[in-house]
């Protein structure tokens, strides 16, 4: 179990930090882009494309690491209400229905992913990119992402498993 909250949690932060080079990488690109158009009167052909594939890739593979570090928005008012036992079955019950959510997502996006791939789709943009490639990170990242909400549920039933695997 603890091997699995390790590795698992190790993938995850991976997929943060690459998240993070996306984002970065998407800032440099919309930089470039305002420069090729206002200083050289120059036409822009695949940045507009690749900024919005890189965010939602980062948004979709950093999403696991999000999950580790309780980052997401939330509201807490039932938990904090909660004590003890209720607080745990909420959590229990909040974390099997994020799971199940997940792995239809996830599942979807599989189905989504496969099918740009076998039949060649390409953006219907000059650019012509084929379409596999921003569609691999949902599946991907929500992939990944059950595979941490399962962590995060070892975790409630070992609640030192999360101490001893990080």
């Amino acid at each position: 179990m603890h091997a699995y909250i390790r590795t698992v949690s190790a993938l995850s932060r991976a997929c943060g930090l690459f998240s993070m080079a996306l984002l970065a990488s998407a800032v440099l690109v919309v930089s470039q882009m305002i420069f090729i158009r206002y200083v050289l009167n120059g036409s822009t052909i695949w940045q507009t494309e690749f900024v919005i594939y890189a965010i939602i890739a980062a948004t979709l593979l950093g999403s696991p690491s999000v999950l580790i570090d309780k980052g997401h928005v939330g509201v807490d008012l039932l938990p904090e209400a909660l004590h003890g036992r209720g607080r745990f079955v909420l959590r229990i019950i909040s974390g099997v229905a994020s799971l199940i959510f997940c792995i239809a997502l996830a599942y979807s996006g599989w189905l989504y992913f496969h099918e740009a791939l076998t039949r060649g789709w390409k953006t219907a943009t000059v650019w012509a990119l084929p379409l596999w490639i921003p569609l691999l990170p949902l599946p991907l990242g929500i992939g990944l992402l059950c595979l941490q909400y399962i962590a995060e549920l070892m975790k409630l039933a070992d609640p030192g498993a999360g101490e001893r695997a990080a």
